[in-house]
């Protein structure tokens, strides 16, 4: 099951440091690809703004 980034994201690029499958891309939004996401969660103990969940 991988993990989402809601609306409340900053895209401070805290996460995109974190994740060790490269899965998230940059945006005003970023986005998690769940094909890549091996849900590790490394990307929600970083999330300043909690805007990373499972889906």
């Amino acid at each position: 099951m991988a993990h989402i980034i809601s609306d409340e994201c900053t895209a401070c690029g805290a996460c995109i440091d974190e994740c060790p499958e490269e899965a998230i891309a940059e945006g005003d939004i970023y986005v998690i690809d769940a094909d890549k996401c091996t849900d590790c969660a490394s990307c929600v103990d970083v999330c300043p703004v909690e805007a990373i969940s499972e889906v």
